[in-house]
């Protein structure tokens, strides 16, 4: 029998909910891994680009510490808000369009970009704009998901029959840069050297998959597009979706095999 989730129980914004649902699952694993690859040295400047609530930018922050400078930035003001109520050293939060910057040229010599480049409507202007505001020498270290998995795929076609047919589109377009060849060429062709693109695959445990269906639409666009169809569509959704994701259940977590590219170069 499915468990039916209480929509209600989602009162804040969808910045809120993905503070506090999603990004400890996803994102902040996925930060580390980021954080780690890319090295930020005490007393850098670095610059986190589509920063959404800050957990890239708050482990960056960790790692320049007091002589350093951070900087995140992001077009959506309700993430920012939420980034500035999250305890963590000085960071400097900025709304800004990722394909211009409001920052001066050759300013830092770390550019972060977890889980956004795939969402910029002109990723070539939002890749120059990264070599644009690196010193010589700066480094850029970016992250995507790889091809769509099993369960988002799911989701998608769930999504499709029982809500909307764009929505299935949405879930599709975060797995948009999946292709290796494609982020390599971003950044040649935005003149970067030493551009390396590597495919790792992450094993994330989510919660169970009710709960974890829900708490994804109501961090993501979707969430008022989804709120709003009849309520019998919205029950024959999460029961096709929760019924197929059994197949990925250990221990009532939800289990994904989520491939992860990561991207770094040298200006």
């Amino acid at each position: 029998m499915t468990s039916h989730v209480d929509y209600r129980i989602f009162s804040g914004t969808a910045a809120e909910n993905y503070a506090r649902y999603f990004a400890p699952v996803i994102p902040a694993p996925l930060a580390a891994d980021l954080v780690e690859t890319a090295a930020p040295r005490a007393g850098e400047y670095v610059l986190d680009v589509a920063c959404g609530t800050g957990v890239v930018t708050r482990l960056a922050a960790l790692r320049v510490g007091a002589a350093g400078r951070v900087v995140g930035v992001d077009l959506n003001p309700g993430m920012l808000e939420v980034a500035r109520t999250i305890p963590a050293p000085p960071i400097e939060w900025r709304e800004a369009n990722a394909e211009a910057l409001p920052l001066p040229d050759e300013s830092f010599d770390l550019v972060l970009c977890q889980l956004g480049l795939m969402f910029v409507d002109d990723r070539h202007a939002a890749v120059r704009e990264m070599r644009r505001v690196l010193s010589s020498g700066g480094r850029v270290a970016i992250n995507v998901p790889g091809p769509i998995t099993p369960v988002f795929e799911i989701l998608a076609q769930a999504l499709t029959e029982h809500i909307r047919p764009d929505l299935g589109d949405f879930v599709r377009s975060v797995c948009s840069l999946h292709d290796p060849r494609v982020l390599d060429g971003l950044l040649r062709e935005a003149e970067f050297h030493d551009v390396a693109v590597e495919t790792e695959t992450k094993a994330l445990r989510l919660p169970p998959p009710a709960d974890f269906l829900w708490q994804y639409i109501h961090v993501t666009p979707m969430g008022d597009l989804v709120e709003a169809a009849d309520a019998a569509q919205r029950e024959k959704m999460e029961s096709e979706v929760v019924a197929r994701w059994q197949d990925f259940v250990d221990r009532d977590s939800l289990v994904i095999d989520l491939p992860v590219l990561t991207a770094t170069a040298r200006k």
